[in-house]
C-alpha cells in the first residue's frame, strides 16, 4: 500500500504483543528501536499497518521528536490512496468525508488551518485573525466547529447521491434487467475482466485500489439474456470502518444484486486471507443470500492449475479463467447464464394486447418457451428472473377466478 502511495520503504519492524501498549501501541524497547531505525535511514514518514488512536499518534511523534517525520495509521494511508484514485464527484465526496471524520478526533494545538475558512488567516501554523473567534475560543475549537459543518454538508450531498442511486435501481428493477456485482479482494483483475466481458475501457493498472469509482457496463450473455455488471472497489483486510460508512452508497450496489461475481487472484501467496477477508465483508454487507460465482483468476501466470491453490475450487461455483488472455470466460459466460436461469420463475401468464413492453422485456430478460395469441391476448409459458416476474404476476393465468376460486 505504501508504494501505490507513492512512497519508498526504506525499513521494516515487526512485534508480536499480547496486547497492545495504551501509548504508543507498540513496546516501549520496540518504540526506543523505531526512533533510531528511522534516525538511521532519513526516513520521513512512519505508517503503522494498525489504526493508531489519536493518542498514541501524538506519542509515537513526541517520542520521535522530529517535527518534520509524521506518524501515519493504515486507515490515514488508505485514505490518502483513495484521495489520489477518486476522479468523480461521487468519489470525491466520499473520500473527503472519510478524510474528516477521520481528522475530526485528531485535530491538536498544533493545528492546520482550513483553507476555505474566511478572514485574515496565515498558512499552515500560522495565527488567524481574532476577528474569527468568540470570547475566550480557541483556534482548535473554531476548527472543530468548521470540520464538524463540513461534514454535514457532505452527508446531506450523499445522501442526495444514495437517493439517486436507489431511484436508478428501482428502474432498473422495472426493466427486468439483472445486475451482477463484481467483488473481490484489491488488485484481483475485476476491472480487467470486466473490460473483457463487456468491450468497456474502465482504467486498469497493476496496482490498489486502481478503481475505486463504481462503473457499470451492459453484457450479452451467449443466450441473447443482457445482465448488467458493476465493478465495486476491492476489498481489504481490516477495511477502515469510516470508509464502510462514507461508501454506503456505492456498497449497497452489492447487497442489492441479483448474483454475486468473487474475482480471485488465484497467484497470490495469501489467496486464502483474501478469499476469508472478501466473504467477511460481504457479510458485514448482509450481501449473503445471493447466489456466488468465484472466478479463479490469473491462471495465465500459473504453470498449471494446482499447488496450494487446487483448495479454492471447492468454493460456490468456480470457473478457472484469465480475463488478460480470455482463457476460460466462455465457461464463465455460460455458467452466469446457468445460475441467473437456476434463479428464474417459472409463469404461465395471459397478457393483453396492450402489454407488448411486457413480452418484450420478457423476451430480453428471460425464457419464452411457448406463445399462444387468442381473443384475449397473448398466452405465454416461460421463466422470469424475479424482479420481472413480480411485475407479470398480475396477468399470471389461469387466474383464481378462472380455477374457479372466486
Amino acid at each position: 500500500m505504501a508504494e501505490t502511495a507513492g512512497v519508498q520503504v526504506v525499513g521494516v519492524l515487526e512485534q508480536r504483543l499480547e496486547r497492545p501498549n495504551p501509548a504508543t501501541l507498540i513496546g516501549t524497547g520496540k518504540v526506543a528501536e523505531l526512533v533510531a531505525l528511522r534516525a538511521d535511514t532519513g526516513a520521513q514518514l512512519v505508517i503503522f499497518d494498525e489504526e493508531l488512536s489519536p493518542a498514541q499518534q501524538r506519542e509515537l511523534e513526541r517520542a520521535i521528536g522530529n517535527d518534520n517525520v509524521k506518524v501515519l495509521d493504515r486507515t490515514a494511508l488508505i485514505l490518502d490512496i483513495f484521495a489520489q484514485h477518486a476522479h468523480t464527484r461521487e468519489g470525491a465526496l466520499q473520500v473527503e468525508l472519510a478524510q474528516y471524520e477521520y481528522r475530526l478526533p485528531r485535530l491538536t494545538r498544533a493545528w492546520t488551518h482550513l483553507a476555505r475558512q474566511a478572514g485574515g488567516a496565515a498558512g499552515r501554523g500560522g495565527a488567524a485573525g481574532v476577528g474569527l473567534r468568540g470570547p475566550g475560543e480557541t483556534q482548535l475549537e473554531v476548527d472543530r466547529r468548521e470540520i464538524g459543518r463540513r461534514i454535514t454538508h457532505l452527508k446531506q450531498e450523499l445522501e442526495e447521491v444514495r437517493t439517486h442511486r436507489a431511484n436508478y435501481r428501482r428502474r432498473r428493477f422495472e426493466e427486468g434487467i439483472p445486475v451482477m456485482a463484481l467483488v473481490g479482494y484489491t488488485n484481483a483483475g475485476k476491472s480487467t475482466l470486466l473490460n473483457a466481458l463487456s468491450g468497456a475501457e474502465v482504467y486498469v493498472a497493476d496496482q490498489l485500489f486502481a478503481t475505486l469509482d463504481p462503473t457499470t457496463r451492459r453484457i450479452a450473455l451467449p443466450g441473447g439474456r443482457e445482465v448488467l455488471v458493476t465493478d465495486t472497489v476491492g476489498f481489504i483486510q481490516k477495511l477502515p470502518t469510516a470508509l464502510v460508512a462514507a461508501f454506503r452508497a456505492t456498497l449497497e450496489e452489492i447487497s442489492e444484486a441479483d448474483l454475486i461475481l468473487h474475482v480471485v487472484d488465484i497467484t497470490h501467496k495469501n489467496v486464502q486471507e483474501q478469499v476469508a477477508t472478501v466473504l467477511q465483508v460481504l457479510e458485514e454487507l448482509e450481501a449473503t443470500s445471493q447466489p456466488i460465482i468465484t472466478a479463479l483468476n490469473k491462471i495465465d501466470r500459473l504453470p498449471a492449475l494446482g499447488g496450494g491453490n487446487v483448495a479454492l475450487a471447492d468454493l460456490p461455483n468456480s470457473v478457472p479463467i484469465s480475463a488478460l488472455t480470455g482463457e476460460g470466460l466462455p465457461a464463465l459466460m455460460s455458467r452466469i447464464e446457468e445460475v441467473l436461469s437456476e434463479e428464474m420463475i417459472e409463469l404461465t401468464v395471459l397478457l393483453p394486447y396492450q402489454r407488448g413492453d411486457l413480452l418484450g422485456l420478457w423476451h430480453q430478460r428471460g425464457v419464452v418457451e411457448r406463445e399462444e395469441h387468442g381473443p384475449e391476448g397473448t398466452r405465454v409459458w416461460g421463466k422470469a428472473p424475479a424482479r420481472l416476474a413480480s411485475r407479470l404476476r398480475p396477468y399470471v393465468w389461469p387466474s383464481r377466478a378462472q380455477r374457479g376460486g372466486g
